[in-house]
């Protein structure tokens, strides 16, 4: 659970020896001071919001899930579902994105085990990655320079499992609706000074929509050395997914039928493959140096069935038309109008690869030496990141069935010079840092933090079929904060700060940064201008603490207050050409808010609540293309003025949570989640309906047979409420819906799932 409301709760904190079985305890919540282990610091030290998600927490309500974890039990964090599959979706924090979709503005870094998991092409996060079953615990942060590159909001930095924290093993099998089947095995042990830890990881789900699957499959290994002075951890992660996602559909469609799709086929396949080796030493009794080196390769493949924006001409020449005249193919041909004068019998199907080999250094030495005679301690170290990525990218034009709206081919290549144009570009990027950190203990309740952390980016691209991709791109900045923390009593702490950050302008982003060479999302990228990029300022206070109301009971809590107001902002904003949009800088953007929470723990039960108000405005008046959105001006655009609203970000949460041990074998408990409607995607100037809110209510439970077996269950959206979590519009003009023939609103939503039960049995051993 968040350690925010643990400060006072050390019994939900993993510890260093904890087996499958055991009650972890720890006397002391900590976190890390930059990426790397081994820097640990008293969380009572740190000036930023923190939060503390382990293991325990992971599994609470069945197999470990951490994106339903951070969405359930995290203050400020939200998801939606853009394309419509459980495990690829946004995660917001304090409106700041993390996202696998290319197009999003991503605002979060993400590590595991001091590695970078942000992808280099467009700095996306690919949670289907991450091995749930391996992690021992995850830190949420606010804003700290130290963690480099896209921590605008903050970071997310998670530690995996070693033999050294984890021994035994166990084995977990279980399903239930929706055709959803997962299997789990985890073992660690340590002989001597040696540790290993293995987790082997498989999902299939059916899925509750039309064409919508999921299969992953993941392995994670460690092999660890101890000695009386040093440590050394050779890890590799292995991982597969195949993630069908219906994406958003009509309003009126989806009244006909909720479990409907738009257009098919929506198909993202990743493959992940990574080596990775850390370390640390003790020079000295208050001296220590952490290292980690990593290389990677990342590939997915992208099937992406759209409506086509090459349909018959109206010029009786019997050819096809895009935007600037008649189609053609490879080599200049012009394509036939080969299914008839209808608009409607035409698809059209983006593939894209993305081949990526990411490799990398970081190293760091803590120093706890005194400082004036103060106690101090003290990170310095240096990072380098670099990637080689092939990307390509090419479109079909073919016919479309008539119910499910999916992609008939094989269809023709389309080759046109502004519009959807094969793409081959070969990226290079190198990124560098070197950050700094020191916390001095002013007095034994009084500490001051300063911390530093300067960035360098070079990318460069070059165009393999010769166009006008081929660019270099060069940006750096110097991002320090400074923090105060003060334990004003036992029972509070107080804190404040001020951080500055900065996020680069991804390749993708500069491949698609044109008005007039405006490219469709997570696809093909046209142009080479030259983007700003995003600077980061947070101011941040709070307070956190915990004491005991009556015996045998904890209460802790946590109130937060923020304003990150970021300089440059990149956008994905819509163009003149229908289903295309351009990334371009839009001046200033805020978020705003405040978080508060408290939880009550005692031997039998525990409860939480949890309330986050998020304001995030633009700052700076700006036009777009209207797209599909029916409130365009005349002239079919929009006016974003300063005060209006981010799509896509609730202005307030609630998350409430209890379980109770209602016998010593049964336990049983429910979660909570409402959050307030948001403004849709295409609707920056805050002109239509919002996107209806919501409350759902979950039960979960587990009954201890023996000492070594486990059963469990959970039924999710227990009221069988309507929901949803994303919404955009789409051109429902452009594709017949035989569902709903009529249909003129294009209002679009990504539909949650609903009621489903879900159950499974855990061995340990």
């Amino acid at each position: 659970m968040a350690s925010l409301l643990l400060a006072a709760t050390p019994a939900a904190v993993s510890a260093q020896t904890a087996g499958p079985a055991s009650n972890p305890v720890s006397e002391l919540v900590v976190v890390a001071a930059s990426p790397l282990p081994g820097s640990n610091l008293e969380r009572d030290k740190a000036p930023v919001e923190t939060y503390v998600v382990t293991a325990r927490d992971i599994s609470r309500t069945g197999p470990p899930d951490l994106l339903n974890a951070l969405n359930q039990q995290v203050g400020g964090v939200n998801l939606d579902s853009a394309a419509g599959n459980p495990y690829q979706p946004t995660l917001f924090y304090h409106g700041f994105e993390a996202s696998p979709l290319q197009g999003t503005s991503e605002g979060l870094a993400v590590y595991a085990n001091g590695v970078r998991l942000n992808q280099s092409f467009g700095d996306t996060v690919n949670w289907d990655l991450i091995p749930n079953l391996a992690i021992d615990r995850l830190t949420v942060e606010g804003s700290n320079p130290v963690f480099g590159l896209n921590a605008l909001g903050g970071s997310l930095n998670v530690q995996l499992k070693t033999g050294f924290t984890y021994q035994g093993g166990e084995a977990d099998l279980s399903g239930g609706s929706f055709g959803q089947v997962q299997g789990d095995v985890q073992y660690g042990a340590k002989v001597g000074n040696t540790a290993l830890y293995v987790a082997i990881s498989g999902l299939h789900e059916d899925g509750w929509r039309d064409l919508q699957s999921s299969d992953i499959q993941s392995l994670y290994g460690d092999l660890g050395w101890r000695g009386e002075r040093a440590e050394a951890h050779l890890n590799v992660t292995l991982a597969n997914s195949v993630l069908n996602g219906p994406g958003t559909s009509p309003v009126e469609l989806l009244a006909a039928d909720p479990a409907a799709q738009f257009t098919a086929p929506n198909k993202v396949s990743n493959r992940f493959a990574q080596i990775s080796g850390s370390g640390g030493y003790q020079l000295s009794p208050t001296t220590s140096v952490q290292g980690v080196v990593y290389y990677d390769n990342f590939r997915q493949l992208v099937v992406n069935g759209n409506s086509a924006n090459d349909t018959p001409c109206d010029d009786g020449s019997g050819l096809l038309c895009g935007d600037s005249g008649p189609s053609t193919t490879l080599g200049g041909a012009t394509i036939p109008a080969f299914l008839g004068d209808s608009p409607f019998a035409y698809s059209e199907l983006d593939d894209q690869t993305t081949n990526t080999d990411g490799y990398g250094v970081s190293a760091q030495v803590v120093n706890t030496d005194k400082l004036f005679g103060l106690t101090n301690h003290a990170v310095l170290g240096a990072s380098y990141d670099g990637a080689q990525t092939d990307f390509s990218g090419i479109s079909f034009i073919g016919g479309i069935t008539a119910v499910s709206r999916e992609f008939v081919g094989p269809g023709v290549v389309i080759d046109e010079p502004g519009d959807n144009v094969p793409v081959h570009v070969g990226v290079t990027d190198n990124y560098y840092g070197v950050f700094g950190s020191d916390t001095l203990n002013l007095t034994p309740e009084l500490s001051v933090t300063a911390s530093a952390r300067y960035n360098v980016a070079d990318i460069d691209l070059k165009d393999m079929n010769g166009g006008d991709l081929t660019g270099a791109h060069s940006y750096s900045r110097f991002n320090p904060a400074i923090g105060l923390a003060y334990k004003a009593a036992s029972w509070v702490t107080l804190y404040g700060g001020y951080a500055e950050a900065n996020r680069a302008p991804t390749p993708a982003e500069l491949s698609c940064a044109s008005p007039a060479d405006s490219c469709s999302l997570a696809n093909f990228f046209v142009g080479d201008p030259d983007l700003k990029q995003v600077v980061a300022h947070t101011f941040e206070a709070g307070a956190h603490g915990g004491f005991q109301p009556f015996a045998g009971a904890t209460l802790s809590y946590n109130l937060a207050l923020y304003r990150t107001d970021l300089d440059n902002d990149i956008l994905f904003v819509n163009s003149v050409t229908q289903g295309r949009a351009f990334f371009t800088n839009v001046g200033r953007t805020r978020r705003q808010g405040v978080d508060a929470g408290a939880r009550l723990v005692t031997d039998r039960w525990q409860a939480y609540v949890d309330y986050a108000h998020t304001d995030a405005t633009y700052r700076t008046s700006f036009v777009e293309s209207g797209g599909s959105n029916p409130a365009a001006d005349g002239d079919g655009n929009l006016a974003i003025q300063t005060g209006n609203k981010l799509p896509g970000i609730p202005a307030d949460q609630v998350k409430l949570g209890f379980d109770i041990k209602a016998t010593e074998r049964l336990t049983l408990g429910a979660m909570a989640v409402g959050q307030s409607g948001t403004f849709l995607f295409g609707d920056e100037a805050n002109l239509t309906p919002k996107l209806p809110g919501f409350f759902v209510l979950n039960f979960y439970g587990s009954y201890q047979v023996t000492h070594n077996l486990q059963v469990f269950g959970r039924i999710e959206n227990v009221a069988d409420t309507r929901y949803y979590t994303y919404g955009t519009f789409s051109p429902t003009d452009s594709v017949f819906l035989s569902q709903a023939p009529t249909a003129s609103n294009p209002r679009s939503y990504s539909p949650a799932a609903p009621i489903g039960g879900f159950g499974g049995v855990r061995f340990t051993f």
